[in-house]
Protein backbone atom coordinates (compact mmCIF):
# COMPACT_ATOMS: atom_id res chain seq x y z
CA UNK A 1 0.00 0.00 0.00
CA UNK A 2 1.18 3.44 -1.10
CA UNK A 3 2.77 5.84 1.44
CA UNK A 4 0.60 9.17 1.16
CA UNK A 5 2.73 10.55 4.27
CA UNK A 6 3.57 14.20 3.88
CA UNK A 7 6.71 15.04 3.28
CA UNK A 8 8.67 16.27 6.42
CA UNK A 9 9.39 20.19 6.25
CA UNK A 10 12.59 21.82 7.40
CA UNK A 11 12.77 23.21 10.57
CA UNK A 12 12.64 26.92 11.86
CA UNK A 13 16.69 26.02 12.88
CA UNK A 14 17.59 24.18 9.63
CA UNK A 15 15.80 27.27 7.39
CA UNK A 16 17.45 29.97 9.73
CA UNK A 17 21.22 27.93 9.17
CA UNK A 18 20.22 27.94 5.60
CA UNK A 19 19.78 31.74 5.60
CA UNK A 20 22.74 32.42 7.45
CA UNK A 21 24.98 30.39 5.47
CA UNK A 22 23.55 31.91 2.30
CA UNK A 23 23.80 35.65 3.76
CA UNK A 24 27.08 34.68 5.01
CA UNK A 25 28.16 33.73 1.39
CA UNK A 26 26.71 36.94 -0.05
CA UNK A 27 28.53 38.45 2.84
CA UNK A 28 32.18 37.07 1.80
CA UNK A 29 31.55 37.56 -2.24
CA UNK A 30 31.22 41.38 -1.45
CA UNK A 31 34.07 41.46 0.85
CA UNK A 32 36.74 39.65 -1.48
CA UNK A 33 35.34 42.01 -4.03
CA UNK A 34 36.22 44.56 -2.06
CA UNK A 35 39.43 43.25 -0.76
CA UNK A 36 40.70 42.93 -4.47
CA UNK A 37 39.97 46.54 -5.38
CA UNK A 38 41.16 48.22 -9.15
CA UNK A 39 44.90 49.25 -8.34
CA UNK A 40 45.69 52.51 -8.14
CA UNK A 41 48.16 54.21 -10.70
CA UNK A 42 50.55 54.54 -8.34
CA UNK A 43 50.13 51.13 -6.41
CA UNK A 44 50.67 49.68 -10.37
CA UNK A 45 53.90 51.52 -10.71
CA UNK A 46 55.58 50.31 -7.44
CA UNK A 47 54.68 46.39 -8.03
CA UNK A 48 55.57 46.90 -12.10
CA UNK A 49 59.36 48.72 -10.97
CA UNK A 50 59.39 45.58 -8.64
CA UNK A 51 59.18 43.22 -11.48
CA UNK A 52 61.16 44.81 -14.13
CA UNK A 53 64.24 44.39 -11.19
CA UNK A 54 63.31 41.12 -10.27
CA UNK A 55 63.80 40.96 -14.42
CA UNK A 56 66.85 42.47 -14.23
CA UNK A 57 68.32 39.79 -11.53
CA UNK A 58 67.23 36.89 -13.73
CA UNK A 59 68.50 38.90 -16.83
CA UNK A 60 72.10 39.20 -15.13
CA UNK A 61 72.29 34.96 -14.62
CA UNK A 62 70.57 34.26 -18.32
CA UNK A 63 73.82 36.77 -19.09
CA UNK A 64 76.40 34.58 -17.42
CA UNK A 65 74.63 31.24 -18.50
CA UNK A 66 75.02 32.17 -21.97
CA UNK A 67 78.66 33.34 -21.32
CA UNK A 68 79.08 29.97 -19.63
CA UNK A 69 77.64 28.27 -22.78
CA UNK A 70 79.88 30.47 -25.23
CA UNK A 71 82.89 29.42 -23.37
CA UNK A 72 81.62 26.06 -23.22
CA UNK A 73 81.16 25.01 -26.89
CA UNK A 74 84.49 26.99 -27.22
CA UNK A 75 86.49 23.97 -24.53
CA UNK A 76 84.34 21.45 -26.07
CA UNK A 77 85.12 21.98 -29.95
CA UNK A 78 89.08 22.16 -29.08
CA UNK A 79 88.51 19.01 -27.14
CA UNK A 80 87.05 17.37 -30.08
CA UNK A 81 89.79 18.87 -32.29
CA UNK A 82 92.16 17.62 -30.06
CA UNK A 83 90.99 14.15 -30.10
CA UNK A 84 90.68 14.04 -33.75
CA UNK A 85 94.06 15.10 -34.27
CA UNK A 86 95.31 12.53 -31.53
CA UNK A 87 93.20 9.67 -33.03
CA UNK A 88 95.31 10.41 -36.53
CA UNK A 89 98.17 10.35 -34.62
CA UNK A 90 97.53 7.12 -33.10
CA UNK A 91 96.95 5.69 -36.72
CA UNK A 92 99.86 6.77 -37.89
CA UNK A 93 101.62 4.95 -34.79
CA UNK A 94 99.51 1.97 -35.82
CA UNK A 95 100.11 1.64 -39.48
CA UNK A 96 104.07 2.13 -38.84
CA UNK A 97 104.41 -1.15 -36.90
CA UNK A 98 101.51 -2.53 -38.85
CA UNK A 99 103.94 -2.47 -42.22
CA UNK A 100 106.54 -4.29 -40.11
CA UNK A 101 104.27 -6.82 -39.21
CA UNK A 102 103.23 -6.84 -43.07
CA UNK A 103 106.93 -7.11 -44.03
CA UNK A 104 107.68 -9.79 -41.27
CA UNK A 105 104.58 -12.26 -42.42
CA UNK A 106 105.92 -11.64 -46.20
CA UNK A 107 109.47 -12.91 -45.02
CA UNK A 108 108.33 -16.43 -43.16
CA UNK A 109 105.93 -15.14 -40.21
CA UNK A 110 105.28 -12.93 -37.41
CA UNK A 111 107.93 -12.74 -34.83
CA UNK A 112 106.87 -13.18 -31.14
CA UNK A 113 106.70 -9.89 -30.65
CA UNK A 114 104.57 -8.66 -33.07
CA UNK A 115 102.21 -11.32 -32.54
CA UNK A 116 101.88 -9.93 -28.97
CA UNK A 117 101.24 -6.48 -30.21
CA UNK A 118 98.73 -7.16 -32.96
CA UNK A 119 96.58 -8.76 -29.76
CA UNK A 120 95.79 -5.57 -29.54
CA UNK A 121 97.09 -5.19 -25.66
CA UNK A 122 100.00 -3.11 -26.07
CA UNK A 123 100.37 -3.14 -21.62
CA UNK A 124 100.18 -6.95 -21.86
CA UNK A 125 102.44 -6.77 -24.56
CA UNK A 126 105.23 -4.71 -22.94
CA UNK A 127 104.83 -6.68 -19.87
CA UNK A 128 106.10 -10.08 -21.83
CA UNK A 129 108.07 -8.81 -24.78
CA UNK A 130 110.79 -7.81 -21.91
CA UNK A 131 111.21 -11.62 -21.16
CA UNK A 132 110.86 -12.69 -25.15
CA UNK A 133 113.71 -10.24 -25.20
CA UNK A 134 112.19 -10.40 -28.92
CA UNK A 135 111.74 -6.30 -29.12
CA UNK A 136 113.57 -3.48 -30.79
CA UNK A 137 113.85 -0.73 -28.88
CA UNK A 138 112.34 1.40 -31.70
CA UNK A 139 109.61 -0.69 -31.26
CA UNK A 140 108.99 -0.40 -27.79
CA UNK A 141 109.29 3.51 -28.69
CA UNK A 142 106.16 3.24 -30.68
CA UNK A 143 104.21 0.84 -28.03
CA UNK A 144 104.87 3.44 -25.52
CA UNK A 145 103.77 6.31 -27.87
CA UNK A 146 100.42 4.22 -28.37
CA UNK A 147 99.62 3.34 -25.19
CA UNK A 148 99.88 6.83 -24.07
CA UNK A 149 97.97 8.11 -26.58
CA UNK A 150 95.19 5.78 -26.04
CA UNK A 151 95.38 7.39 -22.39
CA UNK A 152 95.45 10.29 -23.45
CA UNK A 153 92.38 9.82 -26.12
CA UNK A 154 90.15 8.18 -23.29
CA UNK A 155 90.62 10.75 -20.99
CA UNK A 156 89.72 13.74 -23.49
CA UNK A 157 86.92 11.62 -24.73
CA UNK A 158 85.61 11.23 -21.62
CA UNK A 159 86.11 14.80 -20.29
CA UNK A 160 84.32 16.12 -23.80
CA UNK A 161 81.45 13.75 -23.17
CA UNK A 162 80.92 15.57 -19.62
CA UNK A 163 81.16 18.95 -20.82
CA UNK A 164 78.46 18.50 -23.46
CA UNK A 165 76.38 17.11 -20.75
CA UNK A 166 76.83 20.28 -18.87
CA UNK A 167 76.92 22.36 -22.14
CA UNK A 168 73.24 20.85 -22.74
CA UNK A 169 72.18 21.85 -18.92
CA UNK A 170 73.15 24.81 -19.46
CA UNK A 171 71.14 25.58 -22.25
CA UNK A 172 68.62 24.21 -20.50
CA UNK A 173 69.15 27.27 -17.59
CA UNK A 174 68.88 29.42 -20.53
CA UNK A 175 65.76 28.41 -21.62
CA UNK A 176 64.43 28.57 -18.69
CA UNK A 177 65.54 32.06 -17.42
CA UNK A 178 64.36 33.45 -21.11
CA UNK A 179 60.60 31.94 -19.95
CA UNK A 180 60.82 33.68 -16.12
CA UNK A 181 61.57 37.03 -17.72
CA UNK A 182 59.07 36.60 -19.91
CA UNK A 183 56.75 36.01 -17.44
CA UNK A 184 58.13 39.01 -15.03
CA UNK A 185 57.25 40.96 -17.70
CA UNK A 186 53.82 39.90 -18.98
CA UNK A 187 52.97 40.38 -15.97
CA UNK A 188 53.81 43.80 -15.27
CA UNK A 189 52.24 44.69 -18.76
CA UNK A 190 49.13 43.20 -17.19
CA UNK A 191 49.00 45.27 -14.03
CA UNK A 192 49.87 48.35 -16.83
CA UNK A 193 46.86 47.20 -18.57
CA UNK A 194 44.92 47.64 -15.45
CA UNK A 195 44.97 51.16 -15.85
CA UNK A 196 43.20 53.65 -17.85
CA UNK A 197 44.38 55.47 -20.78
CA UNK A 198 44.95 58.78 -19.02
CA UNK A 199 46.69 56.79 -16.32
CA UNK A 200 49.04 55.25 -18.19
CA UNK A 201 49.99 58.46 -20.02
CA UNK A 202 50.31 60.20 -17.05
CA UNK A 203 52.79 57.83 -15.85
CA UNK A 204 54.67 58.02 -19.54
CA UNK A 205 54.62 61.66 -19.25
CA UNK A 206 55.98 61.46 -15.65
CA UNK A 207 59.16 59.51 -16.99
CA UNK A 208 59.76 61.63 -19.82
CA UNK A 209 59.82 64.86 -17.59
CA UNK A 210 62.37 62.81 -15.13
CA UNK A 211 64.95 62.03 -18.03
CA UNK A 212 64.61 66.03 -19.94
CA UNK A 213 65.63 66.61 -15.81
CA UNK A 214 68.24 63.87 -16.16
CA UNK A 215 69.71 64.67 -19.62
CA UNK A 216 69.88 68.52 -19.01
CA UNK A 217 71.50 68.06 -15.42
CA UNK A 218 74.01 65.31 -17.57
CA UNK A 219 74.49 68.74 -20.35
CA UNK A 220 75.31 70.72 -17.57
CA UNK A 221 78.06 68.37 -16.58
CA UNK A 222 79.49 68.05 -19.53
CA UNK A 223 79.94 71.64 -20.36
CA UNK A 224 81.53 71.87 -17.09
CA UNK A 225 84.02 69.78 -17.91
CA UNK A 226 84.94 71.78 -21.16
CA UNK A 227 84.88 74.63 -19.58
CA UNK A 228 87.27 73.42 -17.07
CA UNK A 229 89.55 72.67 -19.89
CA UNK A 230 90.61 69.34 -18.08
CA UNK A 231 93.14 67.95 -20.30
CA UNK A 232 94.66 63.83 -20.19
CA UNK A 233 97.03 62.06 -21.65
CA UNK A 234 96.20 59.99 -24.53
CA UNK A 235 96.93 56.53 -22.75
CA UNK A 236 96.02 57.28 -19.51
CA UNK A 237 93.66 55.58 -17.18
CA UNK A 238 90.90 58.28 -17.25
CA UNK A 239 91.11 59.06 -20.95
CA UNK A 240 90.12 55.24 -21.45
CA UNK A 241 87.20 55.97 -19.13
CA UNK A 242 86.42 59.48 -21.02
CA UNK A 243 86.20 57.40 -24.04
CA UNK A 244 84.06 54.79 -22.47
CA UNK A 245 81.28 57.61 -21.49
CA UNK A 246 81.73 59.01 -24.43
CA UNK A 247 80.70 55.87 -26.56
CA UNK A 248 77.65 55.04 -24.07
CA UNK A 249 76.16 58.61 -24.45
CA UNK A 250 76.68 58.19 -28.56
CA UNK A 251 73.78 55.09 -27.79
CA UNK A 252 71.51 57.62 -26.32
CA UNK A 253 68.27 56.09 -27.60
CA UNK A 254 68.87 53.08 -28.16
CA UNK A 255 66.54 50.43 -27.33
CA UNK A 256 67.11 48.33 -24.21
CA UNK A 257 66.98 44.51 -25.23
CA UNK A 258 67.65 41.67 -22.38
CA UNK A 259 70.74 39.94 -22.93
CA UNK A 260 71.84 42.59 -25.84
CA UNK A 261 75.40 43.66 -25.66
CA UNK A 262 75.02 45.99 -28.63
CA UNK A 263 76.21 47.75 -30.98
CA UNK A 264 72.67 48.60 -31.47
CA UNK A 265 70.39 47.40 -28.46
CA UNK A 266 71.62 46.62 -25.28
CA UNK A 267 70.76 45.85 -21.60
CA UNK A 268 72.41 47.07 -18.76
CA UNK A 269 75.86 45.69 -18.51
CA UNK A 270 75.76 44.99 -21.93
CA UNK A 271 76.36 48.88 -22.13
CA UNK A 272 78.85 49.01 -19.89
CA UNK A 273 80.60 45.96 -21.33
CA UNK A 274 80.30 47.02 -24.90
CA UNK A 275 81.42 50.82 -24.23
CA UNK A 276 84.58 49.75 -22.18
CA UNK A 277 85.62 47.47 -25.20
CA UNK A 278 85.49 50.57 -27.60
CA UNK A 279 88.23 52.02 -24.77
CA UNK A 280 89.84 49.22 -25.13
CA UNK A 281 89.02 47.00 -22.10
CA UNK A 282 87.45 44.02 -21.76
CA UNK A 283 84.71 43.78 -19.13
CA UNK A 284 82.51 40.57 -18.01
CA UNK A 285 79.28 40.06 -19.28
CA UNK A 286 77.45 40.32 -15.50
CA UNK A 287 76.56 43.36 -13.66
CA UNK A 288 77.61 41.14 -10.81
CA UNK A 289 81.16 40.47 -12.68
CA UNK A 290 81.71 44.19 -13.30
CA UNK A 291 81.28 44.69 -10.21
CA UNK A 292 84.69 43.08 -9.41
CA UNK A 293 86.61 44.73 -12.21
CA UNK A 294 87.99 47.36 -10.56
CA UNK A 295 88.27 49.40 -7.80
CA UNK A 296 85.13 50.13 -5.40
CA UNK A 297 84.10 53.70 -4.84
CA UNK A 298 81.39 53.08 -1.62
CA UNK A 299 80.99 57.25 -1.72
CA UNK A 300 78.68 58.54 -4.77
CA UNK A 301 80.54 62.19 -3.88
CA UNK A 302 84.04 60.56 -4.45
CA UNK A 303 82.59 58.88 -8.32
CA UNK A 304 84.31 60.56 -11.37
CA UNK A 305 83.19 60.07 -15.13
CA UNK A 306 83.20 56.66 -16.37
CA UNK A 307 82.81 54.71 -13.31
CA UNK A 308 80.66 52.31 -13.20
CA UNK A 309 77.57 52.55 -11.01
CA UNK A 310 75.62 49.41 -9.40
CA UNK A 311 72.52 49.00 -7.57
CA UNK A 312 70.52 47.23 -5.49
CA UNK A 313 71.19 44.40 -3.16
CA UNK A 314 71.90 41.94 -5.72
CA UNK A 315 73.65 43.97 -7.92
CA UNK A 316 71.43 43.50 -10.32
CA UNK A 317 71.72 46.84 -12.65
CA UNK A 318 74.97 48.70 -13.53
CA UNK A 319 75.26 52.19 -15.46
CA UNK A 320 77.90 54.60 -16.05
CA UNK A 321 78.38 57.81 -14.16
CA UNK A 322 78.44 60.93 -16.14
CA UNK A 323 78.82 63.88 -13.35
CA UNK A 324 77.07 65.98 -11.67
CA UNK A 325 74.84 63.13 -10.28
CA UNK A 326 73.50 61.81 -13.21
CA UNK A 327 74.40 58.33 -15.02
CA UNK A 328 73.44 56.60 -17.96
CA UNK A 329 72.09 53.67 -18.21
CA UNK A 330 69.91 51.10 -20.14
CA UNK A 331 67.02 50.59 -17.43
CA UNK A 332 64.66 47.99 -18.78
CA UNK A 333 62.15 46.51 -21.52
CA UNK A 334 60.61 49.31 -23.58
CA UNK A 335 62.70 52.22 -22.67
CA UNK A 336 65.95 53.36 -24.17
CA UNK A 337 69.41 53.61 -22.73
CA UNK A 338 68.99 57.27 -21.20
CA UNK A 339 70.30 59.04 -18.21
CA UNK A 340 68.88 59.39 -14.68
CA UNK A 341 70.22 60.06 -11.13
CA UNK A 342 72.69 58.62 -9.73
CA UNK A 343 70.22 57.83 -6.39
CA UNK A 344 67.55 56.74 -8.95
CA UNK A 345 67.80 53.40 -7.28
CA UNK A 346 69.44 51.75 -4.41
CA UNK A 347 73.13 52.43 -5.00
CA UNK A 348 75.54 50.26 -3.80
CA UNK A 349 78.71 51.11 -4.81
CA UNK A 350 80.67 52.84 -8.09
CA UNK A 351 84.05 50.88 -9.86
CA UNK A 352 86.68 52.38 -11.35
CA UNK A 353 87.76 50.54 -13.86
CA UNK A 354 90.52 52.61 -15.51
Amino acid sequence: MASHRRPKQPSRARVTIFGATAAATVALTAQSAQADPKPTKDEVKERVDELHEEAAEITDEYNGAVEAEEELEESVEELQDSVARGQQELNELRAGLGSVAAAQYRNGGLAPSMQLFLSSDPDGYLDQASALDQVTAKQTEALRQIESKQRILEQQREEAGRQLETLEETREQIKEKKEQIQGKLSEAQELLNKLTEEERQELAAAEAARQAAAAAEAERASRSEERADISVDAGSASSRAMAALSAAQSKLGSPYVYGSAGPSTFDCSGLTSWAYAQAGISLPRTSQSQAGAGTRIYSASDLQPGDLVLYYSGLSHIGMYVGNGQIIHAPRTGSTVSYTGVHSMPFQFGVRVA
